[in-house]
This record gives C-alpha cells, structure tokens and sequence, in this order.
C-alpha cells in the first residue's frame, strides 16, 4: 500500500536528519570522548542514538503554518490550514466569467465551492442580495460576450473579461470576487496558468485600490473545479506567490496576505519547503 504524501515526506524528513544529527554528534563525541572517560561506549552510543532520532522527529512533526515577513515589500505572508471566512479579513472568492451563483443541486456552482460557501456564511443565503451586489458591483464592465438562453439554460448569460474583479460587502469586511476561469454551457469550469495569472494580477490591483492595506486572506485558487489539475497545489501555491510578491513591490498592496488552505489541501504541500521558498523570495528582492 502507497503511503500519503505527507507521512512518506515525513518518515524522509525523519531519517535525514536524524543521520544528519548523528553524524554531527558522532563529530562532536569524537572530540569530546577523551574528556568524558567515566561514559563507557555502551552509554554513549545509546545516548547518541536517543538524542538524534528525537531531533529528527522533532523536525518531522507537523507543520500547519507558515509565515513570512518581507522587507522590500513591508508584507507578511501567511499560510495556514484553517477555514476562509473564519478570518477577521477580507477575503478572495474566485468566480467564473458569468459570475454565477446559482447552485441548482450543483449544476451550476458545486456545492462544497468556496463560492456555494459564500452564499451560505456571508450572505446567510440570500441569494438576491448577493446577486443584487454582483449586478451593481459590474454595471461599469462591459460583457465580452452574451449566451442565449437556449444555450445555457442555467445561470447568467453575459460573460465578462478574465480578470474582472467584483468588489462586494461593506467595511470592514469586503468581499473581491474575481473571474479567473471560463464556465462553459454545460456548466464545465475551465482555466490555465495564462488565465489564472491575468486574474490575480487584476486582484493585487484591486486590493491596491479598496483595501486599504488591510489584511486579505484566500483559498487557494484553481486547486477545485476550476481544472487546473495539471498544476499540483505546491505549484499552485507558489504561482501565486510569485504573482502577488512581485506586484507588492511595485506599490503596496496589503499589510498581510493570509493563504488559508483547508486541512485536506495540505496533503499535497510540503510546508517546509515553502518556507524555505518564501524565505528565498524574502532574500532575493530580484527574484
């Protein structure tokens, strides 16, 4: 049976450093030994052994945040296991180019989507309101193109450029929802890197704009029904990374992003790696 990710890197984690730690104590002992005679080597084997593999498994225990502070831009990114709308911030929702919000037993909008969760946590379900925000929040937008309702007999009918960005709610709570894939009358999300990056790009703008420099917390976009299947969510993750690094330190955008991923998304993300990640992009103002 193949193990999960996370225990196989976490048995690797284990092994190396505690090879590692044994072999600098081995040093260490080898220098030390003379001045310590009263240790028979039985002793000191066993102590070395105890000690390395406790360090070993203190380096694998699990890791469910990470964060990192910048300094050119003057940011801290976060990224943590939680739930999205538990956070005192305001938060990023992804959409489709139509800005549907319809579930209609899933057809249209999943669900378990961050989208059907928006509804349901936000809006107390009143799907009125929310629609009613949407409409007024993209009366400055022109369409891009207009379906017939004969093609898509579910949902809205005007799409919008990828990259919209629908700022909803009141302070001190507001809500960006931003179009990063298209939806296709069989009510099939799609999107790619190109779409993906055009979308946050015009998010970070976004957040310059009505933010505020207050903190911003969001899922890990394209990791659902979006089919972005082809990028694993370590991948993910660090597109957006990038992205929202490299804006920052055009201007500010916000004082703290918060990655909120939920537990089950942290299966595929080795959090250890992205700090290392994240601390590269810290030292490196080019990168």
């Amino acid at each position: 049976m193949r193990l999960p990710r996370g225990i196989r890197r976490a048995r690797q984690v284990v092994v190396r450093d505690t090879m590692v730690a044994f072999g600098g104590l081995s040093a260490v002992l080898q220098v030390a030994g003379p001045f310590v005679p009263h240790l028979g080597s039985g002793a000191v084997v066993g102590l070395s052994v105890a000690a390395c593999l406790g360090w070993g498994l203190f380096r694998a225990r699990p890791v469910n945040r990470v964060q990192q502070v910048f300094r050119r831009p003057d940011v801290t990114v976060v990224v943590e296991a939680g739930d999205v709308f538990d956070q005192a911030a305001h938060v990023v929702v992804g959409f489709c180019d139509t800005f549907d919000t319809l579930s209609a037993d899933g057809r249209v909008i999943n669900g378990d989507s961050v989208q059907a969760q928006l509804l349901d946590r936000v809006y107390g379900g009143d799907l009125a309101r929310l629609d009613g925000e949407l409409t007024a929040a993209l009366a400055s937008v022109e369409p891009v193109a207009s379906e017939e309702r004969a093609a898509k007999p579910l949902g809205k009918l005007d799409r919008y450029p990828i990259g919209t960005v629908a700022v909803l709610g009141t302070r001190p709570r507001l809500v960006f929802g931003v179009a990063y894939s298209r939806i296709s009358n069989d009510y099939v999300a799609a999107s790619g890197v190109e779409d993906l990056w055009q979308g946050l790009g015009a998010l970070w703008d976004a957040l310059r704009t009505h933010a505020q420099l207050d903190t911003v917390a969001m899922p890990l976009v394209g990791s659902g029904l979006a089919r972005l299947g082809f990028l694993d969510r370590d991948s993910l993750l660090r597109l957006v990374l990038v992205s929202f690094v490299a804006r920052s330190r055009e201007s500010a955008i916000c004082r703290e992003l918060r990655l909120v991923l939920r537990p089950e998304e942290l299966e595929g993300v080795d959090l250890r790696e992205l700090a290392a990640f994240l601390e590269a992009l810290a030292s490196d103002p080019d990168r």
